[in-house]
């Protein structure tokens, strides 16, 4: 039998309406662009389905052997910058639709 991987996904406030949020990716390589990757965040309206990949730019390469980036080591108030900035980027989570990509910088802004 397959074990099945559930991916921690936490609740955050932004502007008094309920979000969830999940790491959807890790720094990495990217081969098809031959260049380092930042983390990526998704997020949703707890009462929503429309989702948004937030792009966080690549910053410092970790060392090899170094302990991986958790979810739980993000900032809260990182994560509420970025939703509010995806917010004003011009995202509707209670509408209907597919998931959009927001680049935001290293402050989530």
């Amino acid at each position: 039998m397959a074990r099945s991987k559930k991916i921690p996904e936490f609740e955050i406030e932004v502007g008094g309406e309920p979000y969830v949020w999940r790491l959807q990716r890790l720094p990495q390589w990217s081969s098809d662009t031959a260049a380092w990757r930042g983390m990526a965040l998704a997020v949703r309206h707890a009462e929503g389905q429309r989702e948004a990949v937030l792009e966080f730019p690549p910053g410092v390469q970790p060392r090899f052997g170094a302990p991986q980036l958790k979810p739980a080591q993000i900032a809260p108030e990182l994560v509420a910058t970025a939703i509010a900035s995806a917010l004003g980027a011009g995202w509707e989570p209670l509408s209907r639709g597919k998931t959009v990509t927001i680049v935001v910088d290293a402050a989530g802004g």
